[in-house]
């Protein structure tokens, strides 16, 4: 109950103003971590190579229910007694079941396997499944499945584009869902767990969870920025900084409260289970949710203003602000001859020490 009522208190001391961090005045360290992730993800999938499912390849798979034993290597045996150059992947499904994935087999030599196979593993032909999907429909699946995604990403785009009446929202959230969707990939990857369609619909999940974090922080933006050119008191960059902060907690909750059950399914599909569609999905899921938090707040914020302050209205406020400040001789607008140069970064260090120096009545004003 203590700890509760202490986050509490920090939601509150957040919202309020009383409590503040500056997430986008850092925003080159976030650009650097991510990009930094992204690298080591990438090559590590690079050199370890893309564990595409048989859904998108193609050949054929066998599935032998119940063996005497879950040993890889006599699979491995009969298929290349088979076809010498075919090297299978075989795996644990359910604790109990093995599958074998080879390349295209043609009709003799997948009869000819699945009795192999099953003397080897002490069964009955019956316990051995057989089924074949041609490289044709692989492309296919693969085709849609990247369209989807696309399709997704436009769509999206203009909803923001809409909802915000902004076309530097709707890119900014757009942004920070290529990154989402990259890193998650780039993670799946390197782990070397298998791409197959239920990883595809982890990955469009989790872009609707980012999607939903962010549009919350932007709709906050909305609320602090309305009329923003009007006032000399704050920044665009300080007023983009508040929202975040104001809707940091609740973007934690949400993220806690997600990630508990598909925690729960991740763990019971990859370690207790070996269900092969659980663990796609939920891997997915878990990181995607992770990282689409990390993003709605350290990166679609900071992609947002660093696209407006190219515009020339919010470019001359940020130095209308900063000059009144200095005027006024504020201590928390100080700023040294390098920042003075860029007035965004001026007008974001100030945010550091602006809050804590409002008196009550004017931390009011700035949230009216």
């Amino acid at each position: 109950m203590q700890l509760a009522k202490k986050f509490a208190d920090f939601g509150n001391a957040l919202h309020s103003g009383a409590k503040s961090y500056d997430i986008v005045g850092r925003r080159k360290l976030w650009y650097t971590i991510s990009a930094i992730v992204l690298i080591v993800l990438a090559g590590i999938t690079a050199l370890r190579g893309v564990n595409l499912g048989i859904e998108f390849t193609g050949g054929s798979e066998f599935q032998i229910s119940s063996p005497k034993s879950l040993d890889p290597a006599p699979a491995r045996k009969e298929v290349k007694s088979v076809v010498a150059t075919n090297e299978p992947k075989v795996t644990v499904v359910g604790g109990s079941s093995l599958r074998i994935q080879t390349e295209q087999l043609s009709a003799p030599e997948t009869e000819a396997l699945r009795g192999k196979l099953a003397s080897a593993y002490g069964v009955s032909s019956k316990q051995v499944t057989s089924s074949f999907i041609g490289p044709s429909w692989g492309k296919d699946v693969t085709s849609k499945a990247l369209r989807a995604v696309v399709v997704f990403l436009l769509l999206v785009g203009a909803v923001m584009a809409l909802y915000f009446r902004n076309i530097k929202s709707s890119l900014a959230a757009v942004m920070a869902l290529m990154h989402d969707l990259l890193l998650t990939a780039f993670t799946y990857g390197s782990v070397g767990f298998e791409v197959t369609p239920a990883a595809v619909i982890g990955f469009l999940t989790i872009l609707g969870y980012s999607l939903y974090d962010t549009v919350v922080v932007f709709d906050k933006v909305r609320e602090n920025t309305e009329g923003i050119t009007e006032q000399g008191t704050f920044t665009y960059a300080e007023a983009v900084n508040r929202a975040v902060n104001q809707t940091l907690v609740r973007s934690i909750n949400t993220s806690v409260v997600a990630l508990l059950p598909v925690g729960a399914i991740l763990f019971i599909g990859a370690f207790l289970l070996g269900a092969g569609t659980l663990k796609d999905i939920s891997l997915a899921l878990f990181v995607g949710i992770l990282v689409g938090t990390y993003s709605s707040i350290f990166l679609a914020p900071c992609f947002l203003v660093g696209l407006r302050q190219r515009e020339a209205a919010i470019a001359e406020h940020t130095a209308r602000v900063i000059a009144g400040r200095k005027e006024k001789g504020s201590a928390a607008a100080a700023t040294s001859p390098e920042e003075e140069k860029e007035n965004p970064a001026a007008a974001e260090s100030a945010t550091r020490v602006q809050p804590r120096r409002k008196t009550k009545a004017n931390r009011k004003k700035g949230q009216r």
